[in-house]
């Protein structure tokens, strides 16, 4: 069956089984990797994706009820000329990830939340990022992070993170 789908604002027509998993359809035929094959059952929230403004999990999600739909994946989110979003560069200046692998979840749902008019209600947030799980953190710094984009604070990210204040190793300053 032919699928037609936009990702990250390009039009893509893909040959897959309806009952295929979204999940399956980015990560082989369309190369998009941010989305993590994890648990497979949408109990973590690692392969969240927005599908037309609401997030999904695409591992659960038949490719045939993608027919027709917007999905954005992490690598769709910055504007153009490389600047991080808000969200991702509170991510950054909070430390809300450690390994990385949930991050795009947690990111896209972030995203989605704020766009669909999310606060800073510490609860609000909770209940956004219910079923995402993180085992490296304790939740603190993530929901940190989406109460300063949702208050709409700005970071100097030279001062944070990979920033002059920070040693990496094998980047010089």
């Amino acid at each position: 069956m032919n699928i037609e789908i936009t990702v990250n604002g390009a039009a893509r027509t893909v040959e897959a089984e309806p009952l295929t998993p979204l999940l399956h359809v980015l990560r082989e035929d369309l190369d998009v990797t941010s989305p993590k094959a994890a648990c497979q059952q949408g109990g973590c929230g690692a392969c969240t994706v927005i599908v037309d403004g609401q997030p999904r999990r695409s591992c659960l999600l038949p490719v045939e009820a993608a027919n027709g739909s917007e999905i954005r994946t992490i690598e769709g989110l910055a504007p153009a000329g490389g600047e991080l979003t808000p969200i991702q560069q509170a991510w950054i200046h909070h430390y809300a990830a450690q390994c990385g692998f949930c991050a795009s979840g947690f990111v896209m749902a972030a995203t989605a939340y704020l766009e669909n008019g999310g606060t800073d209600d510490r609860d609000a947030i909770v209940a956004a990022l219910s079923g995402h799980h993180c085992r490296c953190t304790g939740y603190v710094k993530i929901i940190d992070a989406i109460q300063a984009a949702a208050r709409g604070e700005s970071f100097d990210l030279e001062a944070t993170a990979a920033g002059s204040n920070t040693t990496i190793k094998g980047v010089e300053r």
